[in-house]
């Protein structure tokens, strides 16, 4: 009788990993100057991947120029059409090689596998898919009189959370609006930068038009304060958001800030239930809660509370936690021990404060860093929990009985990034929209992204847009 197997799931194929990592500066792989290096590992099992190079601030010095060489000699030269075929052919790369990054995306972030194959990747390659498409067209894309000039040389710090969109996201407008660019990845998730810079080499793009240096805060820090950059754009943390923009005031440097957040997701009585339902759950635990527009606060009306709250303890108890490898999982690992730490110090500060703590009931991996999804009752507006940012499966759940106490509790923060709206009225929907401080307004859903829909916020949520039109004209001098 034969026996019959399964065959290998493509996810399982562990792509090739390089034992050691250099700098991509010039079109080629260099080692940094000061020989150091760290060691990136897999969240999920605290397994070392792979040894990434430590850039010094003379390895950026040598991005930088490099950068400027390839915009005067070739990109800013170039045909913009021609430039469109460079960027579109990144895209069909991106999508030819999905497979490939998205396992090396999981293994180094700690996210589902399912994320980083079904939203991750091929939104990345959407970006550059979009984009290219505008490299011809951008005088269209101008206010009028205006010519659509390019800045020079955009330095781009991108954040661990969702490593390769991020760069898409930066990289593509940056390149379709003709100017170079010196990318630094979050030093916990590099390899799909590095991937995405081998893409690049072999896509053929002159040599310059995109480098990439991996390192910490001071490498960073290095790209910042460095004197021929035109632009900086920086995804990241308040924190450091206002550093950056502390450094630069007064230099004539362009800066686009995309920073924290602590979205209110408000459901109405008359919402419609089961969506709003799954509308939570996709809110606050996607991709662990790694998300600057998560949907961390909760705002229910006061007389649909008691049935959200049975509904959504009994959807948390569903969720599967574990293996971001499996493609059944639902709550991967934490990116980092040190990001563990701080959501473990904030429940514990919503815990000595009154609230209710309501987890999933599962047993956690024995390796790695893994938080079970997670919500908070009474809580109050005065609690951390309720103002500052956990950036994990956390969320805060409030409530409110009319839309004008609604509108005040989710305006009462520092942040403006985003928020949601669940309610079958039409008119309701577009009418609290309209009073929310919020650069994005989801309604009747959650977490939804689109290469042609701008996005960002203000006040403590940064300012500028990336994607649209509007992400164009913050790579363009006017």
């Amino acid at each position: 009788m034969a026996i019959f197997e399964y065959a290998a799931a493509p996810e399982s194929v562990r792509p090739k990993i390089r034992e050691q990592y250099g700098l991509f500066i010039d079109g080629g792989w260099a080692a940094p100057e000061g020989a150091e290096y760290f060691s990136t590992i897999n969240p999920a099992n605290e397994e070392h991947l792979a040894q990434v190079a430590q850039a010094t601030a003379a390895d950026v010095d040598a991005a930088v120029r490099a950068a400027r060489k390839a915009y005067d000699k070739y990109w800013r030269k170039m045909k913009p059409a021609d430039r469109a075929k460079y960027v579109y052919r990144i895209a069909r790369a991106i999508t030819e090689r999905a497979r490939e990054l998205a396992v090396l995306e999981t293994l180094d972030g700690g996210k589902p596998i399912k994320e980083s194959r079904d939203f991750d990747i091929p939104t990345a390659a959407a970006h550059f898919q979009y984009y290219a498409g505008w490299a011809d067209k951008l005088e269209w894309a101008m206010r009028a009189g205006q010519a659509p000039d390019p800045l020079g040389v955009c330095g781009q710090i991108v954040p661990w959370n969702f490593p390769l969109l991020m760069a898409a996201w930066k990289l593509a407008p940056a390149l379709a609006c003709g100017n170079t660019v010196v990318l630094k990845p979050a030093e916990t998730t590099p390899l799909t930068a590095l991937a995405l810079a081998q893409i690049i080499r072999e896509c053929d793009l002159p040599p310059g038009v995109v480098n990439v240096v991996t390192g910490d805060g001071r490498t960073g820090a290095a790209l910042v304060e460095h004197p021929d950059v035109d632009k900086i754009a920086f995804t990241g943390s308040t924190e450091v958001g206002k550093i950056i923009a502390r450094s630069l005031a007064g230099t004539g440097k362009r800066l686009t800030l995309e920073l924290g957040g602590k979205a209110a997701n408000i459901v109405f009585a008359d919402a419609p239930m089961d969506q709003a339902i799954e509308g939570i759950v996709n809110g606050i635990y996607f991709n662990q809660g790694h998300v600057c527009c998560a949907g961390s606060r909760l705002l229910v009306e006061e007389r649909a509370h008691e049935e959200v709250i049975v509904r959504l303890t009994e959807r948390i108890q569903t969720l599967r936690l574990g293996d971001p490898m499996d493609k059944n999982t639902d709550i991967g690992a934490i990116n980092s021990r040190e990001q563990l730490d701080r959501i473990k110090e904030l429940v514990g500060s919503g815990i000595d404060q009154g609230a209710t703590l309501v987890q999933q009931q599962c047993e956690l991996p024995g390796k790695g860093f893994f938080f079970p999804a997670s919500f908070f009752t009474n809580v109050q507006t005065s609690h951390r929990i309720a103002r500052e940012e956990i950036f994990g499966p956390v969320l805060a759940v409030m409530t409110f009985r009319t839309a004008d106490e609604a509108i005040e509790k989710a305006n009462n923060t520092p942040y403006g990034l985003s928020a949601g709206i669940w309610t079958d009225k039409g008119s309701k929907n577009m009418w609290v929209a309209g009073q929310l401080r919020a650069g994005v307004v989801w309604c009747n859903t959650f977490n939804q992204f689109d290469p042609t829909s701008p996005f960002g916020g203000f006040r403590e949520s940064g300012f500028g847009r990336e994607g649209g039109v509007h992400g164009l004209r913050e790579y363009l001098a006017h």
